[in-house]
């Protein structure tokens, strides 16, 4: 895992195509998210979840506490 600021996701979703996935409960996700952020809650995130994620590409995954 790495920490990474507001200007590094920028960079990361504009240079490299980064797919950003929003933890959060689903009614949490509605209220606030970042644009364009898919929403796996926590306790959803297993393999099948992730699957449609492509394999290539980074992943950013954050909470609310992470914002």
């Amino acid at each position: 895992m790495i920490n990474i600021d507001r200007q590094e996701l920028l960079r990361l979703v504009d240079s490299e195509g980064a797919q950003v996935v929003d933890v959060l409960l689903a009614y949490e996700y509605e209220e606030s998210h970042i644009p364009g952020a898919a929403n796996i809650p926590l306790k959803e995130f297993t393999p099948d979840a992730v699957s449609g994620l492509s394999k290539t590409d980074p992943v950013v995954v954050y909470c609310h506490d992470g914002l």
